[in-house]
């Protein structure tokens, strides 16, 4: 059986099954999550903290630190 995705890569595997812009989004959100995630205990901060000084909710903090 051959292969039909030898010697392509990842992108266009994505592209063709129509979840690149998805599996993109999802990886960005993760990305922030755990830069989130790394600068709250690097930095000894709460959420609270956090939210203030990124001018939004402690809700939207929990939230996308939790997705880490």
């Amino acid at each position: 059986m051959e292969n039909k995705h030898f010697g392509s890569d990842f992108d266009d595997f994505l592209k063709e099954e129509g979840i690149q812009e998805e599996v993109t989004a999802a990886a960005i959100e993760r990305v922030i999550a755990l830069q989130l995630a790394e600068t709250i205990k690097k930095r000894h901060i709460t959420k609270t903290e956090m939210a203030t000084r990124m001018r939004t909710s402690r809700a939207v903090v929990r939230r996308v630190y939790e997705e880490d």
